[in-house]
């Protein structure tokens, strides 16, 4: 065990402490430090992550970033709990397998994928417009 001077050990404590609380997980750990801090922490990083997740389960189905959201999402709420780092894990290793399939499919394949694709977002479109497009006209007719 290596002997230290007590006035270079103390300064290179204060020294790591400083490096530690610099930064946004310092802020965050200064937060952390009471027992409210940390419960309201969780709180409001739990509500903007499900606002998040929630919103980005909406926009799946329509053309758009509907998973990146929704990774952002759980991203957010891994922060501060552990389940959400395993299913942020899990939809990382299962998005990373499907990447890897749809590499090593042929032509037909992807072409089908793509077709299929650009057909269901066609068809949300089409049927968003409509009914977006009635809403519209009956406005019209009132303002008029």
């Amino acid at each position: 065990m290596p002997i230290q001077n007590s006035e270079t050990g103390d300064a290179d404590k204060l020294k790591d402490e400083a490096a530690r609380r610099s930064g946004i997980h310092g802020w965050l750990d200064g937060i952390r430090s009471t027992r409210s801090g940390a419960l309201t922490l969780k709180i409001v990083i739990g509500v903007i992550g499900a606002v998040m997740v929630i919103g980005g389960l909406i926009m799946v189905p329509f053309p758009g970033p509907g998973w990146l959201v929704v990774f952002a999402g759980l991203a957010v709420l891994a922060t501060e709990f552990h389940w959400a780092h395993k299913v942020l894990e899990f939809g990382k290793r299962t998005l990373h397998a499907w990447t890897q399939w749809y590499k090593r499919q042929g032509w037909t394949i992807r072409i089908l994928v793509a077709v299929v694709t650009v057909a269901a977002a066609g068809v949300i479109v089409y049927f968003g417009l409509r009914t977006l497009g009635v809403d519209l006209l009956q406005m019209a007719k009132d303002y008029l």
